[in-house]
């Protein structure tokens, strides 16, 4: 009975879909996450009269055949990079990108990852580094003695210090964009990796044409909404519920099949 196999099908694609639905509600708070999407497609058909084949010696042909679907299985989750909303939090190294662009980190493997996440922090060196100590690329660092760090809306990094009434310019952050954002591969830590999905990494200046603009004092919440997410995990649960109920209903029928004599 394909019943038993198609509900099976639909009850392990509903619970990818909770699964996904579950992760965007964990990181509702995460600066700079973007939800995800769980999206689905149907399995293979099986023929058992093929549509357009000839019915009789006359060449009459059968207009629409007899396909019975085999289920459905998961296509892929995808990341909605839609913009999340700006918070103040008044500390001068965090930074939020408003519009299009990412970061550049260094990771210790000398590799370079990409993140939304501005929450900047200063290093024993005074170098400008995450929240796990890894480097913002280009490298930029304070001197120790800055009264103040200024970051205007193209990235540029300025610092005053005692005695001097002019700020002086200390470094240039850079943003990177990428053909398919959706490609990038997520690492944790808020961090993504370029892949030959997402297309090679663009680095140019904030405010360039095609790139957003930083917004010093500001860090960009998750794009998640709470009650988009609660309804598509109720709507997954009922359907979750209805190919169990399907399954059940299939047992019932083998059930009084075997009792038949």
């Amino acid at each position: 009975m394909r019943a038993l196999d198609i509900a099976a099908t639909g009850m392990q694609a509903q619970q990818t879909n909770v699964e996904v639905i579950s992760n965007n509600i964990a990181n509702m708070n995460t600066t700079g996450y973007n939800r995800r999407r769980a999206e689905f497609t149907d399995l293979l058909y099986q023929d058992m009269k093929r549509v357009g084949s000839n019915s009789s010696d006359s060449n009459t042909i059968v207009p629409t055949g007899i396909q019975l679907g085999l289920g459905v299985q998961t296509a892929s989750v995808y990341r909605i990079t839609e913009q999340g909303s700006l918070t103040s939090t008044s500390n001068s190294l965090d930074v939020a990108v408003q519009g299009k662009g990412y970061f550049q980190v260094q990771l210790p493997t000398g590799q370079t990852a990409y993140t939304r996440d501005g929450e900047f922090q200063l290093s024993s060196t005074g170098q400008i580094v995450t929240s796990e100590g890894y480097t913002v690329l280009p490298a930029i660092t304070v001197p120790t003695n800055a009264l103040s760090v200024t970051i205007n809306s193209s990235g540029q990094v300025s610092i005053t210090l005692s005695g001097q009434t002019a700020s002086s310019v200390v470094g240039q952050l850079q943003l990177a964009a990428f053909p398919n954002e959706a490609g990038l591969e997520a690492q944790g830590n808020n961090l993504f990796l370029e892949t030959s999905a997402s297309g090679n990494a663009v680095v140019s200046t904030p405010g360039q044409p095609g790139y957003g603009t930083v917004l010093q004092g500001y860090l960009e919440s998750s794009n998640v909404n709470v009650v988009t997410e609660i309804t598509d995990m109720i709507s997954a649960q009922r359907a979750y519920e209805m190919n169990s109920k399907v399954i059940q209903s299939a047992d019932e029928m083998l059930q009084t099949l075997n009792q038949v004599k």
